[in-house]
């Protein structure tokens, strides 16, 4: 979307507004269907249709700064746009009838996330099961509401170009209002949270490379990874760069850091960051087949189901499958299997996710570990959207004997 000429050529307020209507419009799509298949007696509408729905419900039942009449009138217009000027009469009685009875519809809504959470809270309904089993029910609803809520913005202070102090300074003359954030698995890094700010591509503190957006979480497995001066490291799978750069951060210039990334395509995003953050050492490239036993430290921070990161990646719950979870979990073992063949004995290897699944956390260490004796786990954790308040991550380091 931000890359729609159409959508950068907008106001400030209309981006974010617009920015707002989609990501609203996404996170709560199984709820709004209800509320539409509830005023149309289940019938199922045209895609152009559905949509303009969708937009007028979450700004009528979600939103508090559009009035009533601008959401109906462009659900009706924008339909009559589309060439279904005979669909437009029946959104505007769709509409018009939920408005008389709004504080019914509202209470109505309450319930149904108590009554059918995955639709209340529009969740995949396979999803729901199984994190209801894992955490109860109050838990659960701390967890749906979490992923609805849209996610503030974290930055990491990068030390290889400013100081938390400078960088504040560059802030006050930028217009960033920002709180320092405490990190107690991560005590090394500054962390700020940006209460507000312009677009963040166009400060120049951020053009320096002063800073990258960072949630807390991703701290945790450069944390247990222990990086230090002198040593030859491997990020696997480093891409988009967030945590390579940290790395060399904690290197202090020193050592060797090798950055691969199995996609091709990011690689050019790997490269930008590190130029842009001044992580000026390190080699990217595509994984290499080598076997030799080369590193003193390995992070492999595997693709995953993403599902400890929803409220970020809005439309990942609707992609996912069940299906998905043990392949995964495959593709995983496979990764550290390949990694702890490359790391040197005595050396440790870091395994992490976004992922708040068992099946691709723990359960993934445990089979590395029946396969491979030479390894043993010193330390996990799991980081949880309700216990920590920060986006689910999980990471666990492995000492080769």
């Amino acid at each position: 979307m931000e890359s729609a000429s159409d959508f950068s050529a907008l106001a400030a307020a209309d981006r974010r507004l617009a920015q707002e209507l989609v990501l609203g419009v996404l996170r709560w799509r199984d709820a709004l269907d209800w509320l539409i298949a509830r005023r149309s007696g289940g019938r199922p509408q045209e895609p152009v249709v559905r949509e303009a729905l969708r937009l007028a419900f979450y700004q009528v039942f979600w939103l508090d700064r559009i009035p009533d009449h601008a959401a109906v009138h462009d659900a009706v217009q924008s339909c009559r746009d589309a060439g279904r000027s005979r669909q437009s009469g029946f959104v505007n009685a769709v509409l018009r009838g939920s408005l008389r009875e709004r504080e019914a519809v509202r209470s109505l809504l309450t319930d149904l996330r108590h009554s059918d959470p995955a639709t209340g809270w529009s969740h995949p309904a396979w999803l729901v099961d199984r994190w209801r089993t894992a955490l109860g029910p109050e838990q659960l609803q701390r967890l749906l509401a979490w992923n609805n809520t849209p996610p503030g913005v974290s930055v990491r202070v990068n030390a290889l170009k400013t100081t938390p102090d400078a960088l504040a300074a560059r802030w006050a003359g930028e217009g960033v209002s920002a709180a320092p954030r405490s990190v107690e698995w991560a005590p090394f890094a500054a962390v700020f949270d940006l209460l507000g700010h312009p677009p963040l591509a166009t400060l120049p503190s951020f053009r320096d490379g002063g800073f990258y957006v960072q949630d807390p979480s991703t701290l945790l497995s450069v944390a247990l990874l222990e990086p230090r001066s002198g040593e030859r490291l491997l990020d696997a799978c480093a891409a988009p760069g967030g945590k390579t750069t940290l790395i060399a951060q904690l290197q202090a210039g020193s050592g060797v850091l090798v950055a691969e990334d199995a996609a091709a395509s990011r690689l050019d995003l790997l490269r930008e960051n590190c130029e842009r953050l001044g992580a000026d050492r390190v080699e990217i490239g595509l994984p290499s087949e080598s076997r030799e036993a080369e590193f003193d430290g390995i992070l492999v921070d595997a693709p995953c189901s993403n599902t400890g990161v929803l409220r970020r990646r809005v439309e990942s719950r609707w992609r996912l499958s069940a299906a998905e979870l043990p392949l995964l979990a495959e593709r995983q073992l496979a990764l550290l299997r390949a990694a702890g063949a490359r790391l040197r004995a005595g050396g440790r290897m870091v395994y992490s996710t976004c992922s708040l699944e068992p099946e691709e956390n723990r359960a993934v260490v445990d089979r590395f570990l029946s396969g491979t004796p030479e390894f043993v786990l010193e330390t996990d954790r799991q980081l949880h959207p309700v216990s920590d308040g920060v986006d689910g991550a999980y990471a666990a380091r492995l000492r080769k004997r």
